[in-house]
């Protein structure tokens, strides 16, 4: 059940469908793609109700996921993404990512690198109806805001000490 473009091999590990590994690198690609200027295409990839989580937010259905992209991708200088790992089986899949992205209101819009994992749900229909990402928000915000890398970084000294 797991495909990972990695050299470490897992043991014990029942391989990934081909339909998954499809619908993944589908996925993968189809976010490599995506720009301010081609957002209309999310209705090829998202049912009409799904649900979007990640560290920030929980949108329910496809207008309201269409609305955050358009002022997600509003100031996006570039994002791109490359799957590290993935696993899947007919209804669900899982991804581990590296994302690079600049935007202008972080970090002056210099590149920044972020590790993530994206939990994916497909419906009947084959479009994805439920859509997790989990990934660290410090690493991808809080450490590239001055006082607020300052607190973060004194907070995780602390509870390596604890």
């Amino acid at each position: 059940m797991l495909i990972s473009h990695e050299q470490d091999a897992l043991t014990n590990a029942e391989p990934i469908t081909v339909g998954a590994l499809a619908r993944l690198e589908n996925f993968v690609s189809f976010y490599n793609q995506l720009s301010s200027q081609n957002l209309a295409v999310l209705a090829q990839l998202y049912h009409p109700d799904v649900r979007f989580i990640d560290p920030v937010h929980q949108i329910d259905g496809l207008s309201a996921l269409q609305q955050y992209f358009d002022h997600a991708y509003a100031r996006l200088d570039s994002c791109s993404f490359m799957a590290k790992a993935m696993a899947g089986q007919a209804t669900q899949g899982f991804v581990s990512w590296q994302m690079q992205f600049s935007h202008q209101a972080i970090a002056g819009g210099e590149m920044i690198t972020v590790d993530g994992c994206t939990e994916l749900h497909w419906h009947q229909d084959g479009r994805i109806i439920y859509h997790r990402d989990y990934y660290d928000l410090t690493q991808m915000v809080y450490q590239h805001v001055p006082v607020v890398a300052w607190l973060t970084g004194k907070i995780k000294q602390k509870m390596a000490q604890a």
